[in-house]
């Protein structure tokens, strides 16, 4: 009887090892479903990079559609992503929202002077607690956010000229399309 014991466990473990195979063949391991597409976003309060004593808040975006974009100093892909963003980003038609995210704003500051700045305004996160309520993973991460406060669609990764032309331009032009 204990020689025959191992075998339900081997064959049990070697269904659940295939089970995950066929799973992930079928999943982009990239791709995290957000709870929060098609809910309004986080009510959210954050100061400027730029004048701390001044601050953005949801409210003040309501109106117009725009593109939150997660990024920091300190993130490798977010410095592969910057250059895409400093072409495409005054092209989409919306405004862009830089996220400064658990970043210290000195160091934010300079990586922006250094590499450019593609964003229309800059917030910062510091502590991470807004981020938290928006669901980031970690930086990369866009969020675009309908004229009603909605948010529409969410990309985790740092973007390429491709995605930006296959899914976040589409979704801009959908939202267009749904303008009033």
């Amino acid at each position: 009887m204990m020689r025959t014991l191992p075998l339900p466990g081997f064959a049990l473990l070697t269904a659940l090892f295939g089970f995950g195979i066929r799973w992930n063949s079928h999943h982009d391991p990239h791709e995290v479903p957000s709870p929060l597409i098609d809910k309004p976003a986080p009510a959210f309060v954050l100061p400027r990079l730029d004048h701390p004593g001044q601050s953005l808040d949801k409210t003040s975006m309501l109106g117009r559609p725009y593109l939150v974009n997660v990024f920091a100093s300190w993130c490798i892909a977010c410095g592969e992503e910057h250059p895409v963003l400093m072409t495409a980003g005054r092209k989409l038609g919306i405004p862009l929202i830089g996220y400064n995210y658990k970043d210290d704003p000195s160091e934010a500051k300079a990586w922006l002077a250094r590499h450019g700045n593609p964003y229309d305004q800059v917030i910062t996160d510091r502590s991470g607690r807004t981020a938290i309520d928006f669901g980031v993973y970690g930086a990369p991460e866009s969020f675009l956010v309908d004229a009603g406060g909605v948010i529409r669609y969410k990309h985790i990764g740092p973007f390429t000229a491709e995605l930006i032309a296959t899914e976040l331009a589409p979704a801009i032009a959908a939202l267009r399309r749904e303008a009033p």
